[in-house]
């Protein structure tokens, strides 16, 4: 039996999420939520759009499982604030795995967090709440993603690395054994990272250097 499924947000990552979940996973998705202020349309996908304020009237916690379908906003600061609101509400979330991606069997992932096709997850790694794996990436054994991470596609990141909390890292970006990213770091498209990472900085180039007087909050994704 399937289990019904409500998406935060009503942009093209929940639209993706609602393909994939409800095709290749055992869920049901059956609304979307965005906050009051941002409810543009009342439908998606034939199904209903409600103010994330009022939620409760129509899936109370228990009813069904929420998962927060929002990209890298914010350096991950605005998916992040609605998982943790709406985990002190009471509610449980939703992870997504893709049937096309290759999880070693003791490989752990947290909840609320979405890994699309094509990721190699080799034994040992850890990833943790709410973090999104684009396609095709790899995590070496023994890496720890932590919480609230974004991975855009092609990333390369080799064993016993860490990636820090709330950090972007872009396409084709690289991580030398056993490195550790701070946290809030946005690693550049096509970085080489051969060194631990202080935090809160945006890292460019081959090998990666921060970049002077910028922060990473800064970056607009």
């Amino acid at each position: 039996m399937s289990r019904p499924l409500v998406l935060i947000g009503a942009g093209e990552m929940a639209r993706i999420a609602c393909e994939y979940f409800q095709h290749d996973s055992d869920y049901e998705v059956v609304a979307f939520s965005v906050e009051r202020a941002h409810l543009k349309e009342s439908e998606i996908e034939g199904r209903p759009v409600l103010p994330y304020e009022e939620l409760a009237a129509s899936y109370a916690p228990g009813d069904a499982e929420l998962f927060v379908a929002i990209p890298a906003t914010g350096l991950n600061r605005l998916r992040t604030r609605l998982y943790l609101d709406a985990k002190g509400k009471g509610y449980r979330f939703a992870s997504y795995v893709s049937s096309h991606a290759f999880v070693w069997r003791n490989a752990e992932i947290g909840e609320n967090s979405f890994i699309f096709e094509n990721n190699v997850i080799q034994p040992f790694v850890r990833i943790g709440n709410n973090c999104i794996l684009w396609s095709g990436n790899h995590v070496g054994h023994r890496t720890v993603v932590h919480d609230h991470v974004f991975v855009a596609s092609h990333a390369v990141i080799s064993g016993f690395c860490e990636i820090g909390e709330s950090s972007f890292v872009g396409v084709n970006a690289t991580f030398n054994d056993g490195v550790k990213v701070a946290a809030d770091n946005v690693i550049g498209s096509g970085a080489l990272v051969v060194r631990d990472t202080e935090p809160g900085k945006v890292y460019v180039g081959s090998p990666a250097r921060a970049l002077p007087d910028r922060s990473s909050l800064d970056v607009r994704f």
